[in-house]
């Protein structure tokens, strides 16, 4: 074939045309982790977004969470980061989110179906649109109730204390010589339902963070005294240094603890894993002297506001914010729904076939009302985090025999404090 300088031109035309199109789609990268099956989940509902935006290139980058805790932060610090990111640490991070209010198409929406929660994920004062819940949680216990069954050993009913739930899984561990009675996960957070069941408060008249105070080294001493027990799973807590986070939930999965504390986003994890290897019920909180209260909260999917593509990530946020695709996600992730439509519309049609499922979401919805007035204030306190790090750290090295109590109560002060100051610096 005879090329013209024509032809060439033509060429040339047609290949930086290629190059401009490939270069006009955006990528938007979102910083993703799971408890269970939503991130196959997600995936799924970007690939669709996809067909219908070419323009715009998803890229879902699944990490562990202790990436989120610990290597996010260290990002945004720097002013760098993911488009979009799933996290729990909502309050202390909220400088960092992108406020949606001028990108997406309808502010109202927004309102109307996550407004009530978005001071828990925003700076006090600020009307901001961060982001949304992608569920709401609940920390709660779960039973195998294979073992106590085999144990011939009854599971405790409503009203049941820790001292009772810990004694019937302890007889259930003698009984089919499990490694331990129980296991919570290495989280501050996770222990913060169970404190406040004894009258613990964080927080001082000023909004500060307040003295560790004797409702949470009440439930810090049981913690330490059923780990020196060999009642509580010690690994858990004392393979791990710091802050770093363990889950206890293979643990519970495997059949080697019979009584598992944790939450309610271990629904959809524990009925893939477990699948009909055993029968497990959720238990709500056990109750200390002030009530049986768990700690609500939820993951969220923020925007970043270092982004460079604020109107690209904008339109992912609202398919994914969208009242059908946030109701298909809560169905098929077994997780309770943060979206105020959705929760008002009912009929969610939860896709499982595990018999074991829709009794524990039951179970956690009716728990969330006995929820207490200090544990429901935590969401939204800008220093939860905290005082959620001081407790893990310090109460892991109790357990592990490094220091007293009294030598960790000290030291919890004092992390906070730093922790404050730190902030203000």
């Amino acid at each position: 074939m005879k090329f013209t300088m024509a032809s060439f031109a033509a060429l040339a035309v047609a290949g930086f045309g290629s190059a401009a199109f490939a270069q006009d789609k955006v990528e938007v990268r979102v910083m993703w982790y799971s408890d269970g099956i939503e991130g196959e989940v997600m995936q799924d509902l970007l690939d669709r977004f996809e067909k219908t935006h070419p323009e715009i290139d998803v890229v879902l980058d699944n990490v562990a969470y202790q990436v989120i805790q610990e290597q996010l932060p260290i990002q945004l610090a720097s002013g760098k980061g993911p488009d979009i990111a799933r996290v729990t640490n909502l309050k202390e991070q909220a400088e960092h989110w992108l406020d949606l209010r001028d990108y997406v198409e309808d502010p109202a929406y927004w309102e109307a179906n996550f407004g009530d929660r978005f001071d828990w994920m925003r700076p006090d004062g600020s009307d901001a649109i961060p982001g949304f819940m992608t569920q709401l949680t609940l920390t709660g216990g779960f039973a195998n109730k294979t073992l106590f069954e085999q144990a011939g050993v009854e599971m405790p009913g409503d009203g049941a204390t820790w001292d009772d739930w810990i004694a019937a899984s302890k007889e259930v561990m003698e009984s089919q010589q499990l490694p331990a009675a129980f296991a919570i996960d290495r989280s501050g957070h996770r222990i913060s339902g169970p404190n406040a069941s004894y009258g613990a408060n964080y927080i001082g008249d000023d909004r500060m963070p307040a003295p560790i105070d004797d409702g949470t080294m009440t439930f810090a001493s049981k913690l330490v005294d059923w780990t020196n027990q060999g009642l509580m799973l010690p690994e858990v807590w004392v393979s791990a240094a710091g802050t770093t986070y363990r889950a206890a939930a293979d643990d519970f999965i495997n059949a080697q603890i019979p009584f598992y504390y944790s939450g309610s986003w271990q629904i959809a994890n524990l009925s893939t894993k477990i699948g009909d290897a055993f029968d497990w019920v959720a238990t709500g909180s056990p109750c200390g002297s002030a009530g049986c209260s768990g700690l609500a909260g939820g993951a969220a999917l923020v925007a970043i506001k270092y982004t460079r593509h604020p109107e690209e990530v904008a339109a992912v946020m609202d398919y994914l914010a969208s009242e059908e695709i946030l109701r298909e996600f809560t169905e098929r992730t077994l997780f309770l729904p943060a979206h105020k439509g959705v929760v008002e519309a009912g009929g969610l049609n939860f896709q499982s076939d595990d018999p074991n499922v829709a009794p524990a979401l039951d179970k956690f919805i009716s728990a969330s009302t006995e929820t207490l007035p200090f544990a429901d204030a935590l969401p939204a306190w800008k220093w939860a985090n905290a005082y959620y790090g001081a407790l893990v750290t310090r109460i892991s090295q109790v357990m592990a025999g490094e220091i007293s109590l009294e030598e960790a109560r000290t030291l919890m002060d004092q992390d906070i404090a730093d922790q404050v100051s730190a902030a203000s610096q």
